[in-house]
């Protein structure tokens, strides 16, 4: 007899008394999320819709920066939102601009930055800070998102290398979805030579090779989390939500994602 499917599990794990409230009163719940964490909430979602009676209505977008699709930009200008699943800096941001409720916000799971290869290409060196350096240094072009980790990189770690005027002219910035795309859709292509994103964005994208994270020292602690807007019109189902993908149960999904659980759980 063949294990069940994580999904199985999810669905009939201790979660049942959690959701049971739901199928009295299914509601839409409208989410907003950035692409690290989607390939998780993509998997787990339709668990939480079977189990609890719920419906997602989802909008994706970055969780910075100055695109009109990323989150905080949306909340500011009144589009309709229960739920946001972020990166956790942003998350506090929101926090303290009001824009999601002050005590809400739940880790979901840590994060780190990548980098990719075109697919056949020799995989640089970044094992140590100096090697990640000269691998910047060398590159013909290099591509980063325009979320939480390109944000990262073009304003504190290039400049805190030394080497942000050396490659600002092979640099660029990758819109990610839902108008664009995945960085390493653009390494694939053979637009940029390098690319970086966080790993779970990085890893299930066909046509590049994994090259690794980089080194310890130089990664900014990213998380992912869920917070509750200040608006929201279905708390309780949009908080059952976020303790649906905080549970234990979750853990072997956010690992296959390739983001780290958050150990304590």
């Amino acid at each position: 007899m063949k294990p069940p499917s994580t999904i199985r599990l999810l669905a009939m794990i201790g979660v049942a008394a959690l959701l049971m409230a739901g199928r009295a009163s299914a509601a839409d719940v409208r989410v907003m999320i950035s692409a690290g964490f989607y390939n998780v909430y993509s998997e787990l979602g339709p668990a939480f819709e079977r189990a609890s009676g719920h419906h997602l209505v989802t909008t994706r977008g970055p969780s910075m920066g100055d695109s009109p699709e990323a989150i905080p930009a949306r909340l500011a200008r009144g589009e309709a939102a229960d739920v946001v699943i972020l990166d956790g800096n942003a998350a506090d941001e929101l926090a303290r601009r009001e824009l999601v409720q002050a005590g809400s916000k739940t880790e979901l799971a840590r994060s780190l930055i990548g980098m990719v290869v075109r697919e056949g290409a020799a995989k640089p060196d970044i094992g140590s800070i100096e090697a990640f350096r000269s691998t910047l240094l060398a590159a013909k072009s290099i591509a980063y998102s325009d979320s939480g980790s390109g944000t990262y990189l073009s304003t504190t770690l290039f400049a805190k290398l030394g080497i942000a005027d050396q490659i600002a002219g092979k640099s660029r910035k990758v819109r990610g979805p839902p108008s664009g795309e995945p960085v390493a859709m653009v390494v694939a292509r053979g637009e940029a030579e390098i690319g970086f994103q966080q790993v779970s964005e990085l890893i299930h994208v066909p046509g590049v090779s994994f090259v690794g994270a980089l080194p310890a020292e130089v990664q900014p602690g990213f998380s992912f989390a869920g917070a509750l807007t200040r608006n929201a019109e279905q708390p309780e189902a949009a908080a059952a939500l976020i303790r649906f993908l905080a549970s234990a149960e979750s853990a072997p999904v956010i690992a296959k994602a390739g983001l780290m659980p958050i150990a304590e759980r």
